[in-house]
């Protein structure tokens, strides 16, 4: 398999140098930029951010994918690959690992959550959408687990709702922030409701916008209906 690689990016509003790096992992099969369209509606609330898709390695069927689920070691090889590539594009950008979020839908959002929890420095958010089964998951780094948001329609078939909820009580058990958003009727996908929700907590988490909430609470929510518990 190729490397992983810098595919369409999205550059930071403000202009200048970006204070922090979006970096966004598309599903199985399709390519950077079904990812970086989506960061069009989360970027004038994070005008010093850039959103940049990577692009997962090109099989040798052609089509694009983090890891082999055929193969046992292939979410560790996986995520070994994602943490040269975010090493490099961080020092590209002469950023800190506290600078970075990371997005990912499918088997981006697997990778996203599993590589994110092993990082030695703690990014500042991981948004899931529509990713699992996740199978064992790894310790967080020194630094403890960053905020995790978990999307999920509970129409999915192809990656179940009971994946994410075993992995929002697996998490919460180890005392991690984890939100969750269950989308009714959706299937594997990403739709407005999901885009918008990420958009906030990005702006909440990543660039701690004044008077936004930071508390240790877990929170769930069924589509619009808010719930804290």
């Amino acid at each position: 398999m190729t490397d992983i690689v810098e595919g369409p990016a999205l550059a930071a509003l403000s202009c200048g140098k970006p204070a922090f790096l979006i970096v966004m992992l598309h599903g199985e099969g399709a390519d950077g930029q079904s990812m970086v369209d989506h960061a069009l509606n989360w970027a004038p609330t994070m005008p010093k951010a850039e959103f940049l898709s990577a692009e997962a390695p090109l099989g040798a069927d052609g089509v694009r994918r983090w890891f082999d689920p055929s193969d046992p070691e292939g979410l560790s090889k996986g995520g070994a690959a994602l943490e040269r590539f975010l090493e490099a594009a961080l020092a590209k950008r002469r950023l800190p690992p506290s600078h970075l979020a990371l997005v990912g839908f499918s088997q981006g959002a697997t990778l996203a959550l599993l590589a994110g929890l092993a990082r030695s420095g703690p990014a500042k958010a991981i948004i899931v959408f529509s990713g699992g089964p996740y199978g064992a998951l790894p310790p967080a780094g020194a630094d403890g687990a960053p905020p995790i948001l978990l999307i999920h329609g509970d129409a999915d078939e192809i990656a179940p709702l009971s994946a994410a909820r075993e992995t929002k009580a697996a998490l919460t058990a180890r005392g991690a922030r984890v939100f969750s958003m269950t989308r009714k009727g959706l299937a594997h996908a990403m739709d407005d409701d999901g885009v918008i929700a990420a958009g906030d907590f990005l702006t909440e988490h990543v660039v701690h916008k004044k008077g936004a909430a930071e508390d240790d609470h877990d929170h769930d929510h069924d589509d619009h209906d808010h719930e804290a518990h």
